[in-house]
């Protein structure tokens, strides 16, 4: 394998004390992110507080006006249900330095969920930084390099996974009171098994539902047997029995009817 390759030369080190001097006012996330920005350079930044049974909270973000509907808002509706980093966190994953790459499913780049999101908002590539809060709740910064930029290097997580606690601890004294309460929103499904079960109640079996679930986050049909325990063969007949059922002929279609479930 070659070696990683990086032109940046300009980086300096890791400097906490603005960000402490910002701690409890407006300028925190942003003196934060300059911090950051110098070790581990990047375009853009959407910052989130992620919970386990709502949608996420916005907390801050880089991106330009004419853009938001498509990279904010529509993460927020409902995009992050199928964000791998999001279910890393569902599952338990703790403060953490990771690039999409590192934790999404072998055919993710292939989903309709990535052309469908991913692809519409022009990133190369994503870096996230994860910090669990006293609520179960945590910050997600999400930040990214725009098409025709590096991707990520793992030296670069490397190097930023040294500063991780102390960003952890400026965080969590930052948001050190518990989340606000949801704001009055319609009345919508807040997780993927609440989606899936909306739209396959009474139709899909247990079996159909999850495998269903692992189409849309972006798994192979190998994987999909690897994870589920289940021969290759027979994840091919419950694909295609879940699409029958469902009177679907495409991946496409299932994310058609996975959201539809999310906004109904």
């Amino acid at each position: 394998m070659a070696p990683e390759t990086d032109d940046r030369r300009d980086r300096k080190d890791f400097s906490p004390a603005p960000v402490i001097t910002a701690l409890h006012t407006a300028n925190f996330v942003p003196a934060l992110l300059n911090a950051v920005n110098a070790v581990v350079p990047f375009n853009g930044a959407l910052l989130t507080r992620i919970y386990l049974d709502r949608r996420p909270g916005h907390v801050y973000d880089t991106v330009r006006a004419e853009r938001r509907q498509l990279v904010v808002d529509q993460y927020l509706d409902t995009a992050y249900l199928l964000d791998p980093i999001y279910n890393a966190f569902v599952q338990g994953l703790g403060d953490s330095v990771l690039r999409l790459r590192d934790v999404a499913p072998d055919h993710f780049r292939r989903s309709t969920y990535f052309k469908h999101y991913y692809g519409n908002i022009d990133l190369a590539d994503e870096l996230a930084v994860l910090v669990r809060l006293p609520d179960r709740s945590a910050l997600f910064m999400s930040l990214g390099r725009l098409g025709g930029e590096p991707r990520f290097l793992s030296r670069e997580v490397t190097v930023l996974r040294r500063e991780l606690e102390v960003i952890a601890a400026l965080v969590r004294k930052h948001f050190d009171r518990p989340a606000p309460p949801p704001p009055p929103q319609p009345d919508v499904t807040t997780s993927i098994t609440e989606a899936l079960d909306t739209f396959g109640e009474g139709v899909l079996t247990a079996r159909e539902q999850e495998i269903a679930t692992l189409i849309l986050r972006g798994h192979s049909t190998a994987s999909i047997s690897e994870v589920t325990g289940t021969a290759v063969g027979t994840v091919k007949i419950h694909r295609k029995n879940l699409y029958r059922k469902l009177r679907i002929s495409s991946q496409s279609e299932l994310l058609a009817r996975f959201l539809g479930a999310v906004m109904a």
